[in-house]
């Protein structure tokens, strides 16, 4: 090992985050969860979690059974097939990077094998249940007027042009009530056309929070999506996501700070929402609304197999959610029984 030697845990974690980012293309997403496996890994073999942290000795004994019960001990932890074969992956693509780099001396995980992933079909909401979510969503922003209303906060204030609470307060006490108000309108707005967009376009959530405001096409009623591997396509979405996206661009200003660039939605301090938050108010909305919480990605799926139950062809759903392979689509669609039998019925001449 001609590297290995002299290197230290954070060398060889930059190293391999070039690699991935430079020679692989590999989307952010991706490389941070590669990268979050090598560290996992390279705690099993005993590296310390300081970044100066020699590796040399490890990277040396380092064998095929050293991975194999590195993924044992992953697999009796719980952790999913989905997780054990994506690792699995990574380790692969780490062994063969560091063989061929001489940071090993041979490429040890050639013969490690993914467990197999459980194709099961993925859990989805009813379209009844999809629609009870996004009702609570909407509901919640009606609470919200209510109380701007009830409160005196008025539509100036929801606006951001100000406080409408009264003139006499000297304290300004009214001005930060009318702002209070304003956020508070805004969060509820952003909420409801964030929910509407992810189920209407089946985005991933970390592509729904790249979005920025020149990606929504109003008049077409499209998104420009940047998808897995810096691969852009173009989604449709429909009336209702877009009255609920309109809605939020008219309060977006009143979270908006110097940090919001073009960002098309915002956290709660100004800057491009996270996906932490955006799991946070799937959860919260379907708890509310008394359906299962299927989080983001739930609603990706949804609205794949709910698309496709209406009548699209597998091909269109694969162009809708960017899947690069079609058994992908196939695995993460569902056909109800309902479907399956009116396309038979209408294709099938003895139906």
């Amino acid at each position: 090992m001609t590297q290995a030697a002299d290197s230290t845990r954070g060398e060889l974690l930059d190293a391999w985050e070039r690699y991935l980012t430079l020679r692989r293309g590999l989307s952010e997403h991706t490389v941070r969860a590669y990268l979050g496996d090598l560290e996992d890994l390279l705690t099993f073999l005993g590296v310390g979690p300081d970044r100066d942290e020699p590796i040399a000795g490890a990277l040396s004994l380092l064998d095929l059974a050293d991975l194999r019960a590195w993924l044992a001990g992953l697999d009796a932890s719980g952790r999913s097939r989905a997780t054990l074969a994506r690792r699995s992956a990574a380790i692969r693509s780490f062994s063969a990077w560091a063989a061929h780099e001489g940071r090993l001396s041979d490429d040890v995980a050639a013969r490690l094998r993914s467990p197999r992933t459980d194709n099961r079909l993925p859990t989805v909401l009813t379209p009844t249940q999809a629609q009870t979510l996004l009702e609570t969503a909407a509901q919640a922003v009606e609470r919200v007027r209510e109380g701007v209303r009830t409160t005196g906060g008025g539509a100036g204030s929801a606006s951001g042009a100000g406080s409408a609470s009264g003139a006499g307060s000297a304290s300004g006490a009214g001005s930060a009530s009318g702002a209070g108000s304003a956020r508070g309108l805004a969060t509820a707005l952003r909420d409801a056309a964030l929910l509407e967009m992810l189920y209407a376009t089946g985005v991933r959530v970390s592509e729904l929070c790249g979005l920025d405001l020149s990606d929504a096409d109003r008049r077409e009623r499209t998104i420009k999506v940047l998808g897995k591997g810096g691969k852009e396509r173009v989604v449709p979405y429909g009336a209702p996501a877009d009255r609920a996206l309109e809605q939020w661009l008219a309060h977006r200003r009143a979270l908006a700070s110097p940090r919001s660039g073009n960002a098309l939605f915002l956290g709660a301090r100004g800057g491009r929402i996270d996906p932490r938050t955006v799991r946070e108010i799937v959860h919260r909305t379907a708890v509310a609304a008394g359906v299962p919480d299927l989080g983001p990605h739930g609603l990706r799926h949804s609205a794949a197999t709910h698309v496709l139950s209406g009548g699209a062809d597998l091909r269109s759903v694969q162009e809708l959610l960017g899947h690069s392979s079609l058994a992908t689509t196939q695995r993460y669609t569902h056909v109800t029984p309902e479907r399956l039998r009116a396309v038979y019925e209408q294709a099938f001449p003895r139906a």
